[in-house]
């Protein structure tokens, strides 16, 4: 694959197991062993995180319960997340990747693009990758797959076909032959609820999809069914953002329980627990947010999700529950519950906000949600940010996360 003269070259870098692979890189005597990284090691109810392909082997996943992957591999060796740990290493590894472009985006904590059409001083895309995947593997001793392509899509599509170590092409012209025979479920994008709709309507390939009826899939899917189909036929427009990662609608965090429960004490210890992980991450980010959801998992897996919009801005842990609470009373149906999780949504810096409010909304903003600093001498700041920014030395450097990363990173870490 030589370099174009039109279109655009697009790397997912995805890191093999990450979690397991950098405990690996430290203790070099793991490898080659099933080995799980799960919450809670000491205790039956733990959940893994994620584990080694030698344990996936065996049938361990990851969100599994502990028990159970220990009845599938009797010889799992179990760790606790080293969350220190992951983000150096992530950090180091991003690093790596800006050397090659500018335009990189981390998507995760373990995954980001690279835009890498305009740099040939370092080699065709195809010598770029190998030299990229033996860079991080000598230095970080950490495998990863890349997937090459002409979009997002299509990258992210590519990466995940040949794990670990994989590096893959996907050109447009080969969609036919190597994705679209792919079962609707191994399409980026496509979750079990929007396949199981797609199924009903004997969509069942990503050809499927792709050659499906426009007018039947928006009636389905709404918008979302279009931007599907299109990307099922190769085509994504989204450009590799580097500040992409600065963007942040919502903020949450869900659990699952240790058993399906209707202990009303154990609810509302995890209640506590979820908006005092929501309030810290609203915090690290100086953010506050005017919609509070919650979400339900039931013994059955049936799943509810019901959120209340806010007259006012809120941050703090009682403000998170409070809202919560009056949900979760109003709506659950006092049947067993597996998960439960709290977001906070509309989300933007307190900076922002500071602009949206008038003197007078700002001053009882603040009194009724202890959200802001105190306001000195008011009368001589107004029209500037009134809030006070976190230094330099107590920001939290942290890469960003996808929302399960983010809720066993920051959740786990007790």
């Amino acid at each position: 694959m030589s370099q174009p003269k039109k279109g655009r070259i697009i790397f997912h870098v995805d890191m093999n197991s990450f979690y397991a692979s950098v405990e690996m890189a430290y203790e070099p005597k793991l490898k080659g062993k099933p080995l799980a990284i799960a919450g809670n090691p000491e205790e039956r109810k733990g959940i893994v995180v994620t584990s080694s392909y030698e344990a996936r082997a065996k049938g361990v996943k990851t969100t599994m319960q502990l028990w159970q992957a220990r009845k599938l591999c009797p010889e799992l060796i179990v760790l606790r997340p080293n969350f220190d740990r992951y983000r150096a290493a992530s950090k180091e590894i991003f690093q790596i990747l800006a050397e090659i472009t500018r335009y990189v985006q981390p998507v995760s904590i373990d995954e980001g693009y690279m835009d890498v059409t305009c740099t040939e001083k370092h080699g065709s895309p195809i010598e770029i990758a190998q030299n990229l995947q033996k860079k991080i593997s000598n230095e970080l001793d950490l495998p990863c797959s890349i997937g090459i392509a002409p979009n997002k899509f299509l990258a992210k599509m590519a990466s995940d076909m040949k794990k670990p170590m994989g590096i893959t092409i996907l050109r447009k012209r080969d969609i036919s032959e190597k994705l679209w025979p792919l079962p609707i479920e191994e399409m980026y994008g496509v979750g079990e609820k929007t396949a199981k709709k797609l199924r009903t309507f004997d969509i069942n390939t990503i050809d499927d999809l792709a050659s499906g009826d426009p007018y039947q899939l928006k009636q389905i899917l709404g918008i979302n069914g279009e931007r599907l189909q299109n990307k099922a036929n190769g085509i994504d427009m989204r450009p590799v953002d580097p500040d992409a990662v600065h963007e942040f609608k919502s903020i949450g965090s869900s659990q699952t329980l240790p058993e399906d429960t209707i202990d009303e004490a154990e609810i509302r210890k995890l209640m506590h627990q979820l908006a005092e992980n929501v309030e810290r991450r609203m915090k690290r980010k100086q953010a506050a947010g005017q919609s509070v959801q919650i979400m339900i998992r039931y013994h059955d897996h049936k799943t509810i999700t019901r959120s209340k919009k806010l007259h006012h801005f809120i941050e703090s842990k009682s403000d998170i529950l409070q809202f919560a609470n009056e949900l979760f009373q109003e709506h659950w149906n006092l049947e067993p519950i597996r998960l439960l999780g709290i977001t906070v949504q509309d989300v933007d810096e307190k900076k922002n906000i500071a602009k949206q409010l008038d003197l007078f909304t700002y001053e009882q903003e603040a009194e009724k949600e202890k959200l802001y600093e105190a306001i000195d001498n008011l009368s001589q700041k107004y029209g500037k940010n009134l809030f006070k920014q976190l230094r330099n030395d107590d920001r939290e450097e942290e890469q960003p996360r996808t929302s399960f990363q983010k809720d066993f990173l920051d959740d786990f870490k007790k």
